[in-house]
């Protein structure tokens, strides 16, 4: 357990005087109301199904966690067989490939498809990019309509709300439509895939610090964005158990996933006094976080990443007490997984529920081995160490 350090004398004025020369003035600490999640975003049935939902075995490959899923209900699909699958064209519109997460998997993705390519399951894989503009995936999807091209249609969509009418126009086509990462609100879909979600990411963090920290501890929480569902969760999950805590939340930042505004946010709170331990909402700035402690001359706090390899690295380096947080990177592989049995006829689930397990302690060393040949920026949990451009594909992106 970590034991709170104790304030140092004159650090108030020292505080005072450090903080008015910056330009940014971190929030005050959260108490009472500021622990109560906001009820646009927190759904407690659907927070209570998602921390259920760790504990129960999948159905599906041991080995194969992509194609694993929590509690499904199987659909039947043969209204979609297609006649010859080795000329079947899947049309895929990508919100974009923004951040490393998406990055490495759209490589995963390819590779996917790569393999039933060489297995005459698939034929041509034509993507569109909407660079996080919604109104352009909007009209990247009716393209993909219009065309009459494409046998299956699967997206990522940018927003949820926005998107929901698009993903019913690819719907009313006729072609079967696969959602999967961010939902719509909308299940005309034939199936849609996701990790167990962002309460669950939001509360494998929570619950970490509230077990490693003692009592009276501080925490402060980085968070990249607002208005965003999935990230949302993960705040309004921390926000229900730091509220059941004895924990002090210091505050919520808003970083943009700048790693220069994270170490910038995290050296104010510093200024003004101790920190215990840290919340993430996602882990690929956490390395900018530990930078500013060591600047400051503190000691590492307790902290929640992810399962970055800059991230995991540094916690062996360092020896901290931490813990990776995923938002199962592998579900990329799923929907050209899920595309092919749709063509061949196959059930697949209504609603494809992956699992979604952290990095801990204990299972640390295994994931850097398998990863040693990766980039900073990749991800532990891509399951795509079986596909055909493994490991090149990553290594040179």
């Amino acid at each position: 357990m970590r034991v709170p350090r104790v304030l140092l004398a004159g650090a108030a004025g020292l505080t005072l005087m450090l903080t008015a020369c910056t330009t940014d003035t971190p929030t005050d600490s959260v108490e009472g109301a500021g622990l109560t999640p906001d009820q646009e975003w927190f759904d407690e049935a659907e927070f209570e199904a998602q921390l259920a939902q760790r504990d129960i075995t999948p159905e599906g490959p041991e080995d194969q966690p992509w194609l694993q899923a929590i509690e499904p209900e199987w659909i039947d699909t043969s209204e979609f067989v297609h006649d010859a699958p080795e000329d079947a064209t899947l049309c895929f519109s990508n919100a974009s490939v923004s951040n490393p997460w998406r990055v490495t998997g759209f490589i995963t993705m390819e590779q996917q498809v790569e393999a039933l390519k060489e297995e005459g399951r698939i034929g041509e894989f034509r993507v569109s990019d909407a660079a996080d503009d919604d109104n352009q995936q909007i009209s990247d999807i009716q393209a993909f309509v219009d065309s009459g091209d494409c046998d299956v249609i699967i997206i990522s969509p940018s927003t949820t709300a926005t998107l929901t009418p698009a993903v019913e126009t690819a719907c009313e086509s006729g072609v079967p439509v696969v959602v999967f990462d961010r939902g719509v609100n909308t299940d005309c879909m034939v199936t849609f895939i996701h990790p167990i979600g962002g309460y669950a990411f939001g509360a494998d963090a929570a619950e970490f610090l509230v077990e490693e920290l003692e009592p009276g501890s501080t925490v402060l929480a980085l968070r990249i964005l607002p208005g965003v569902d999935v990230l949302e969760h993960r705040w309004a999950a921390a926000q229900k158990i730091f509220a059941d805590s004895e924990l002090e939340v210091l505050g919520h930042e808003f970083t943009e996933g700048d790693g220069a505004k994270i170490k910038d946010l995290v050296s104010q709170h510093l200024q003004r006094g101790e920190v215990d331990g840290i919340w993430m909402d996602a882990g690929d700035g956490a390395v900018a976080a530990l930078e500013a402690f060591e600047d400051a001359g503190q000691p590492y706090p307790v902290i929640s990443g992810e399962d970055e390899l800059s991230f995991m690295r540094k916690w062996k380096e360092e020896d901290l007490t931490a813990i990776a947080p995923v938002y199962s990177n592998f579900q990329w592989r799923t929907p050209i997984l899920a595309a092919d049995m749709i063509l061949s006829g196959e059930e697949v689930p209504s609603e494809w529920v992956l699992p979604q397990e952290p990095v801990r302690q204990d299972q640390l060393d295994e994931y850097l081995e398998r990863n040693e040949a990766m980039p900073s920026l990749h991800y532990a949990k891509f399951g795509g160490e079986d596909l055909p451009g493994f490991p090149e594909a990553w290594t040179e992106r």
